[in-house]
């Protein structure tokens, strides 16, 4: 993996000499050049760990968007602000299922960081609303559900926000008694 500046760098100096070869007459080698300057330029703004990953994921293979997840050494120097913002998305989605205080850490990561699509900042917060819920600070937890259905523009988690809507309902219920069996019995001899 390159640094992102290295990879910059990279598209600057092929898309030069692409230039040089548009001068020279050789117009395919030029086209050539610009294209695979094109690459590493989409590869500054698209970590290709990042997008491999999120391949794994879509396959359900946790184990393997880990591993490439893994191959980023330094997070802070080799991404992009964006970039580090799904790279903490990322895993936050694969230790909430064993470990909820370092995915809340994770997504509360990218949230400030900030993500380029409003369904995954939507998604972020929905999973930081869950674990919010879980910790018993209902507030929180619904400050962020309602956020995170202003972003779901798309109502591609609706269904999940319904569901997290109908727990809080569960949830706020008192549990309500009906009295004391000696009230009940009281109540009975006043009724003979």
């Amino acid at each position: 993996m390159y640094n992102k500046n290295i990879k910059l760098i990279l598209a600057v100096l092929i898309f030069g000499y692409a230039i040089y070869q548009f001068v020279e007459g050789f117009i395919g080698n030029g086209i050539m050049y610009v294209l695979l300057s094109s690459i590493f330029l989409f590869l500054y703004f698209k970590n290709e760990f990042i997008l491999l990953a999120f391949l794994k994921l879509r396959k359900q293979d946790f184990d393997g968007a880990k591993k490439w997840l893994d191959k980023i050494k330094n997070p802070k120097s080799a991404l992009t602000k964006k970039q580090q913002g799904y790279y903490n998305y990322l895993n936050g989605i694969m230790v909430s299922q064993t470990n909820m205080n370092e995915a809340e850490k994770y997504f509360k990561n990218a949230v400030a960081l900030g993500l380029s699509m409003d369904h995954d900042m939507a998604m972020a917060k929905l999973n930081l609303a869950g674990i919010a819920f879980s910790k018993r600070r209902k507030q929180e937890a619904q400050k962020l559900l309602s956020e995170a259905q202003k972003l779901d523009k798309r109502n591609m988690l609706a269904d999940q926000i319904k569901m997290m809507k109908q727990q809080f309902k569960k949830a706020s219920i008192p549990n309500q008694h009906y009295g004391s069996p000696t009230s009940s019995r009281q109540h009975r001899k006043s009724r003979r």
